[in-house]
């Protein structure tokens, strides 16, 4: 398809990052989680890959795994060589009988001198198990000194905690319409002087070939002072705006996507936070509004913010003059 409203009178943006092929591009730019829909091919994995970046950045759930995981293939690994060297030389626990006793009196025997624990009950006697014991004691302190780096990382990483609503409407607005979406903090940090950067991606044919063609949306507003509140960004959609005159077709033909950077400045951390995401043509809803998520509690005493109404909206219809 063609470029529809008048999106080829304005003049596109080409320093996104992202190339106009559209042919070489999968799905869509940005996950809404902010990271890059992009896979590095070409290097070996263990020079494109960071494991510091990739364990700060890891689902909680899956980096306590991880830690776990890595802890006990440790202990495994010098229970085994414990094993092999012969479980006699821990005195105190050559009195177990079969196999089984044996590896885990070894294993047990590994974690506590991973740990420093030491409770007395095993040592080691003869060179060969003294060193690997000694071995294992340095690796412990290594292992235990890169953990709490890395959970400290975690927990003192600057993160502005933004979320946002699912869905982008586009909505009657000021006797025309408006393309917006909802925005709010949802743990206790504080932000300050808040920015918003919102670029539009379309897809459209030029010359016969499919191009990707990138747009800077005008804001109603593109900072605040303070993110109180929620906060509502605006395009309005005028006869300056890449969506002027497109309807809910149009968009969907040219797979629009709307990449969403926002910056700020947070209090508890004193430095500057950024969180991105991006809306595909499937999550932009035609003729919606959105509803109040905030109201005055019952005794009158503090402001209440509904997380949970965030993409709260309803059906409306647009007048016939803009519709």
């Amino acid at each position: 398809m063609s470029a529809p409203g008048n999106r080829q009178r304005l003049r596109d943006i080409d320093n996104t990052g992202f190339g106009s092929n559209s042919s070489v591009e999968g799905g869509r730019l940005i996950n809404p989680d902010g990271s890059t829909n992009l896979s590095k091919q070409g290097i070996p994995i263990w020079e494109r890959i960071s494991v510091y970046h990739s364990l700060l950045r890891m689902n909680r759930s899956y980096f306590f795994l991880v830690i776990f995981l890595f802890y006990s293939s440790v202990n495994i690994f010098f229970a085994v060589l414990y094993f092999m060297t012969g479980v006699e030389h821990l005195v105190g626990g050559d009195g177990a009988k079969n196999y089984f006793e044996k590896f885990t009196e070894a294993f047990f025997f590994s974690s506590q001198t991973l740990t420093t624990v030491g409770y007395g009950r095993v040592a080691p006697s003869g060179l060969i198990t003294n060193t690997i014991a000694s071995i294992e004691s340095l690796v412990g302190i290594i292992i235990f000194a890169v953990m709490t780096g890395l959970i400290y990382g975690r927990f003192s990483r600057p993160r502005a905690y933004l979320l946002f609503s699912p869905n982008i409407l586009i909505a009657p607005y000021q006797n025309g319409k408006a393309l917006m979406f909802r925005t709010a903090t949802y743990k206790n940090n504080h932000l300050t002087d808040v920015e918003a950067q919102v670029t539009l991606a379309t897809h459209i044919k030029e010359h016969g070939k499919t191009v990707t063609k990138f747009y800077q949306l005008k804001l109603e507003l593109t900072k605040i002072n303070s993110m109180a509140l929620s906060w509502t960004i605006v395009h309005k959609i005028d006869e300056e705006s890449p969506l002027y005159n497109c309807t809910k077709k149009e968009i969907d033909d040219a797979k629009m996507e709307i990449i969403v950077i926002v910056k700020a400045f947070d209090d508890h951390f004193s430095n500057i936070v950024q969180q991105r995401t991006s809306y595909t043509h499937h999550q932009i809803i035609y003729g919606a509004r959105f509803l109040p998520m905030f109201e005055r509690a019952h005794d009158g005493s503090r402001t209440i913010l509904e997380l949970d109404k965030i993409n709260a909206h309803e059906r409306v219809e647009f007048p016939v003059s803009v519709a």
